[in-house]
């Protein structure tokens, strides 16, 4: 800090993106078109961010089924990517989880916030095109994982 005048610190979020699969769609992820301010138009995986206390494994379960309505289980760490997008002012830490669904709920995903999420629909990990993806998303794609071997 300077002289009388406060600074703001700024500091990275903390968000959780979740691969959610299912066996009647290998290789295949849950993705949605954003709407609002923040990622307008870019295509995201279900997520949000960690609260205060919260597990990663408890904040994939919340996350996805606060946005899909869905139950995932078996629920594990894949990846973690620090993304930093100054002409958005955007920083986060994206911790990326993996859920299988949970046979015994719904098996498709409903868009429970119609208000941040165009909708959900399941495509294949290996068609998902770099370039119109949330920015967290695209700095995983751009690592080359495969989710599904991890």
């Amino acid at each position: 800090m300077s002289g009388d005048s406060l600074e703001i610190m700024k500091r990275p979020g903390v968000g959780i993106a979740v691969l959610v699969v299912n066996n009647q769609y290998p290789n295949s992820v849950i993705l949605g078109k954003r709407k609002g301010p923040v990622g307008e138009g870019l295509y995201q995986l279900p997520g949000g961010h960690l609260e205060f206390g919260e597990s990663w494994e408890n904040a994939a379960y919340r996350e996805v089924a606060e946005e899909t309505g869905l139950t995932i289980k078996n629920i594990k760490y894949v990846y973690a990517v620090n993304s930093v997008v100054k002409d958005h002012n955007y920083h986060y830490v994206t911790i990326f989880m993996k859920g299988e669904i949970d046979e015994s709920g719904i098996a498709e995903p409903v868009n429970l916030e119609p208000h941040k999420n165009e909708g959900w629909k399941w495509v294949k990990w290996d068609e998902i095109p770099l370039g119109n993806l949330f920015w967290s998303l695209e700095h995983f794609r751009q690592t080359g994982i495969d989710p599904f071997c991890v």
